[in-house]
């Protein structure tokens, strides 16, 4: 009966963990294409999702707390339930890193700013492609995924040494664009970000199926 217990609340739990999956890629796409088309509605929009991410988390948290509490699973399951708590913090980091950006955007008083600095949008699309594999690795337990997932990180970095490149041509062209400049530099460091955390979710599988994280047991 108590196994019986503990299985119902995981399934609703890993229902909700679905769902906020779903609004934080939303949320991200939703940036791209703000980035792109200057969508100031859209960006409000993504400001109103981070609310409803925010209280996702605090009830995925309160779940894995009672679960925890009532059920004392150990092992395995333990590392189901510590690994939700894990995953939906970064989840939640994703969401206010978006909201962040839309924030931005809000402010940016420019029509087309993708078309001044190339290689943000090729971040967002990366960004945007980790969080998805990674969330696909973490549904599917699939520790190879979520290996090459990681391995992304270092074309994240390049990407963003190559927006800081053409950021200085900006300026040193027109020392007027500096408050554009630090905005786009900082789009580009939200969505850096929005990859540390993709990658943070796979060593949380990674954890999920061993017990350890780069080599050190946890559990």
């Amino acid at each position: 009966m108590l196994r019986s217990n503990f299985e119902k609340d995981l399934n609703k739990l890993h229902v909700d963990l679905d769902k906020m999956c779903h609004l934080v890629v939303l949320a991200i796409e939703n940036c791209i294409t703000a980035f792109k088309s200057g969508d100031r509605e859209l960006c409000r929009d993504i400001l109103s999702g981070d609310k409803v991410i925010n209280d996702m988390e605090r009830t995925i948290e309160a779940r894995c707390l009672s679960l925890i509490l009532k059920q004392q699973p150990i092992a395995s399951d333990l590392r189901n339930v510590s690994t939700a708590l894990k995953v939906v913090t970064d989840l939640e980091r994703i969401g206010d890193q978006s909201a962040d950006i839309a924030e931005i955007l809000l402010e940016t008083d420019v029509k087309c700013p993708y078309k001044m600095v190339e290689h943000i949008p090729n971040m967002a699309c990366l960004a945007r492609d980790m969080v998805k594999g990674s969330i696909e690795a973490f549904h599917e337990h699939d520790l190879k995924k979520a290996a090459k997932i990681k391995e992304l990180e270092s074309q994240m970095d390049g990407l963003f040494e190559d927006v800081k490149v053409e950021l200085v041509q900006i300026v040193n062209e027109d020392k007027e664009n500096i408050d554009l400049v630090i905005n786009f530099l900082m789009i580009a460091k939200y969505f850096e970000r929005i990859g540390d955390h993709a990658v943070n979710i796979c060593e949380w599988i990674e954890f999920n199926q061993t017990g350890t994280v780069d080599n050190y047991r946890l559990i």
